[in-house]
């Protein structure tokens, strides 16, 4: 009798996925406006000091710190500097009035805040309340950025203050990978669109909204070839449309054992099944492999997340989402998981890897949702994050439990 091989672990799964991963090469120029969510392809270097020359960090007046030590001075006003406009050299015995952001002219060491001064318009004189020291309230050049330095590197991917950084140095345009090309499709004939009528043992196909949010938040290139009808020939037609022109083919649905479920042998036919169930819950039904393209260029990769709507979620989380990042060219880290208290009880643990829907309540503890089924899609929603439970560990109220935050699977 042959014996039934043991199931991967979540980390030898996803190792094994990360192993595999044959990240991107071709590139593009893109407009740094238009780079949120790309992966840069070279390293990124300033030509110039940021910020350019000494600043000040608030309104107020320009001095010379000697000029100031009485801690009353009356200093003669002698100009006026708003931000992108330059100044006179500070004579000594004068102050400039000086606007944030505003260059330091020449001769002044010192800024001293509007709300330590007084103005007398009469006289055009201001008392400065205040004794500076050297160097108070001035943005030195080159004190965020050095030119030359380099400011981002190969594989980053592009958010928001990415952007800002980049523009800061005025990179107008960055050197970035090309995105990632995903065919998608569904398996299951109740599956039916919302707007359609729902007929008797239909349901409607939460997944593709789901799966197609998620691929477009990583910046993928998607091809949705929509529901797929429960037969292997149009399970195995659809896999030679989806390798054709695409790096990787996500499906939902069709993945477990059942005579209706044909993802497994039609991968296997189109090509080849490197991997298929995971000791993990939701989502055992997991597969992974590469599907032959018909014009002879190679492989596309392939992973079938299991139909039941939080299986699919979970198992793209912590599976699809970091191979999807790994064939982008991205630098990633593992996600952070978190320390907290469960303030609820799970007396009959699974022997398979659990990841349980909870929220952080009030007291800074973790709330269980009551429903933990793989189909219960609000649990989600209602959720802040998944508790990382181990193989046949039960909790207790009071208990430190390994946390992992939506917004660190999700950004």
């Amino acid at each position: 009798m042959t014996q039934k091989k043991p199931m991967l672990s979540v980390q030898e799964a996803l190792d094994f996925l990360l192993k595999g991963a044959r990240p991107v090469s071709d590139t593009e120029t893109v407009s740094t406006l238009d780079a949120l969510g790309r992966v840069l392809a070279q390293d990124q270097a300033s030509q110039l000091n940021v910020p350019p020359m000494d600043n000040t960090q608030m309104d107020g007046y320009a001095v010379r710190s000697a000029d100031c030590m009485s801690g009353n001075a009356s200093l003669s006003v002698s100009q006026r500097i708003p931000a992108g406009h330059v100044g006179q050299p500070l004579q000594p015995g004068t102050a400039a009035r000086i606007f944030t952001g505003a260059l330091i002219p020449e001769g002044a060491d010192a800024v001293v805040m509007q709300e330590q001064c007084q103005f007398d318009e009469a006289s055009g004189k201001v008392t400065v309340n205040h004794v500076p020291k050297s160097g108070e309230w001035i943005r030195r050049a080159g004190e965020d950025i050095r030119s030359q330095s380099t400011i981002l590197t190969a594989g980053t991917r592009m958010r928001a203050q990415e952007l800002g950084l980049a523009a800061s140095v005025g990179l107008a345009a960055l050197p970035v990978l090309r995105r990632l090309r995903v065919a998608v499709f569904f398996t299951g004939d109740e599956l039916t669109m919302p707007g359609e009528a729902l007929k008797p043992g239909a349901i409607y196909n939460s997944n593709r909204f789901m799966l197609r949010g998620l691929l477009q938040h990583l910046g993928c290139d998607i091809t949705d070839l929509g529901n797929v009808p429960d037969t292997l020939e149009a399970t195995r037609q659809a896999l030679r449309q989806a390798a054709s022109g695409h790096d990787l083919i996500v499906t939902s649905g069709g993945v477990s054992v059942g005579e209706e479920d044909h993802i497994k042998p039609a991968v296997e036919a189109e090509g080849k099944l490197n991997l298929w169930q995971i000791a993990i819950k939701p989502g055992k039904p997991l597969a992974f492999g590469e599907v032959n393209r018909t014009d002879s260029t190679g492989t596309a990769f392939f992973v079938g997340l299991p139909g039941n709507p939080v299986s699919s979620f979970v198992t793209f989380l912590k599976f699809v989402r970091p191979f999807i990042l790994a064939l982008q060219g991205a630098q990633t880290t593992p996600p952070r998981h978190y320390a907290m208290r469960a303030d609820f009880n799970w007396p009959k643990p699974d022997r398979r890897n659990e990841f349980l829907r909870v929220r952080i309540n009030d007291q800074h503890g973790l709330d269980l949702f009551s429903n933990q089924s793989s189909g219960v899609l609000t649990s989600t929603v209602w959720g802040d994050g998944l508790i990382d439970n181990p193989p046949g560990q039960a909790i207790a109220a009071g208990d430190t439990v390994h946390f992992l935050p939506f917004s660190e699977l999700l950004h």
